[in-house]
């Protein structure tokens, strides 16, 4: 068996389907880069106040992205067995469960955003801005659900192109929107942060609209009619739960890992605040085309295994492994090298901030090495290939077990911020000992699928 598969198309699939995965990811964080561009000018206070009221929209990606998780491994490994019936009532389950919690956490929002966002920091004046911020981009919340819900039902089915044009017309409204609402042009109100989420309620309205007119009108592989959505599959529905539920409770885990992480960072000064949000900018840049990659390898991965392939998903996983590893190492070094460039961007930050920035970005430029490798292997193959739970309990471990016990434990005994910073970004590099264990033993290829019969 080789390390280096020779199948091209296992590439050919790879390049096809990373590349408008990564497209997507890079106008998404566009999207948000901009916001903090423009949100920037506007000083530390209203950067901080952005970002902490978008933790629970981190909290809503985390859940939303379970789901499109479980719509991704279940609905991947049935398109193997091209069973277009079954992918159709998983998306349908998918759909309802992301829509239930999408209206529940735009009320939660909309009822206590002051109590919400005092859990992550004490100044009065963040929480002031990000009140603001919350009670109109909370709205928006339903929409992405619906959004990210079908793209993921469509890459499931190797069309992944869709995502990225839906993608590149938020963009644009975006940074229209914002450039007209936040600074007041063309003869629009300047509404500083207010004008910031509105220009993101928008333009969730507007992606929501294109993808539903694409899977109702353009969309010739699965053909999803509105009638489909609403048909119930107990047996389906027991497979997405049991499958599904690990997938999402790792996420959440992520999520409540993300928002401690602004908590313990939050009872730092502003400027520490502002540094997070510029170096989980530049982490979030750094990520794109990793994650393009890992996401085509998980497509890869549940069909071939769907399909029964267990010989040649193992030459594919060595493949992935050199291929990451190589990959994160290239990946730091850029990171370092553009450090000090991408932090001359943020003109309206305090030169205490810059300095945290550079302190925070050089811990990332090493971990990222970690992340390249281990989030590819345990999601891109382990996750994808069957072997859901063990992703869940191995994020369980160490976010609970490693990552914030060492970082509460730091920021108590009175450590530098970048000493802290790194403790909340150690399992990357942990995680790697653990990943290459876990797949090199091939223990993880399950098929989760149902016969024609059950």
């Amino acid at each position: 068996m080789r390390l280096i598969t020779r199948d091209r198309s296992f590439y050919r699939s790879l390049v096809a389907l990373a590349v408008p995965v990564a497209l997507q990811n890079l106008i998404t964080f566009a999207v948000s880069f901009a916001d903090n561009l423009m949100v920037g000018s506007l000083g530390d206070a209203a950067v901080s106040g952005v970002y902490m009221g978008s933790q629970i929209q981190t909290l809503l990606q985390m859940f939303s992205g379970g789901i499109e998780g479980a719509i991704l491994v279940l609905a991947s490994q049935y398109w193997g067995k091209k069973d277009i019936r079954s992918i159709k009532r998983i998306i349908a389950i998918g759909l309802q469960f992301s829509l239930m919690f999408g209206i529940l956490l735009t009320t939660v929002c909309l009822v206590f955003p002051s109590q919400i966002l005092s859990l992550f920091t004490a100044d009065a004046a963040v929480i002031a801005d990000g009140i603001v911020y919350l009670r109109i981009v909370c709205l928006s919340y339903v929409f992405f659900c619906v959004t990210q819900a079908l793209i993921s039902s469509m890459r499931s089915v190797e069309v992944a192109r869709i995502g990225m044009g839906v993608s590149a017309i938020s963009l644009v409204f975006n940074i229209l929107l914002n450039y007209l609402l936040i600074f007041g042009h063309f003869g629009f109100p300047a509404l500083g942060i207010a004008g910031a989420a509105i220009a993101t309620l928008i333009s969730r309205i507007v992606e929501t609209l294109v993808m539903v007119l694409y899977v109702a009108k353009a969309d010739k592989k699965l053909s999803l009619r509105f009638s489909d959505l609403l048909v119930v599959d107990k047996l389906l529905q027991k497979d997405f739960i049991r499958y599904g539920l690990p997938i999402i409770g790792g996420n959440l885990v992520w999520s409540v890992n993300m928002m401690v992480n602004s908590m313990i960072l939050g009872r730092y000064s502003a400027s520490v605040i502002t540094a997070a949000s510029v170096a989980n900018t530049m982490n979030s840049l750094a990520y794109v085309t990793m994650n393009g990659l890992s996401a085509a390898v998980g497509i890869i991965t549940g069909k071939t295994v769907g399909a029964g392939q267990t010989e040649k998903m193992k030459e594919y996983a060595y493949t992935v492994q050199i291929l990451f590893f190589s990959l994160g190492l290239v990946t730091g070094g850029i990171v370092a090298l553009l450090k000090n460039p991408f932090i001359s961007l943020y003109t309206g930050i305090t030169s205490e901030a810059a300095l945290y920035s550079r302190q925070f970005i050089t811990v990332l430029s090493v971990t990222i090495i970690g992340t390249c490798y281990q989030a590819a292997g345990l999601f891109g193959l382990v996750k994808s290939g069957g072997d859901i739970s063990f992703v869940f309990k191995n994020d369980t471990i160490f976010v609970f077990l490693v990552v914030l016990p060492s970082a509460i434990i730091a920021s108590y005994l009175g450590a530098a911020p970048w000493v802290v910073f790194a403790c909340l970004k150690c399992d990357q590099i942990l995680k790697c000992f653990v990943a290459v264990v876990k797949i090199n033993r091939f223990d993880w290829m399950k098929n989760l699928t149902r016969t024609a019969t059950e």
